[in-house]
């Protein structure tokens, strides 16, 4: 099974990649079926739903994290 971590990172590169928990189309990142990040060109930008945001649950929230701390990733309130 692909780790988390090399979703997040088929998602930065512009790939498509999935396993159980998270997907991207290169373009949007998701955590389940909920939208957690996009790139609005070429700028990844992630949606804050961790416990310090709008807490949506723990798998999503490391889902987060996970993508958020990776160099250039912009973290903002949800829409």
């Amino acid at each position: 099974m692909l780790r988390n971590s090399k979703v997040v990172d088929a998602w930065l590169s512009g790939e498509a990649a999935s396993n159980a928990s998270m997907r991207t189309d290169g373009v949007n990142l998701y955590s389940y079926q909920l939208r957690i990040g996009f790139k609005d060109d070429g700028s990844p930008t992630v949606f804050d739903y961790t416990a310090s945001g709008v807490y949506y649950s723990q798998t999503t929230s490391k889902h987060v994290g996970l993508a958020a701390r990776q160099p250039g990733v912009k973290l903002v309130q949800p829409e």
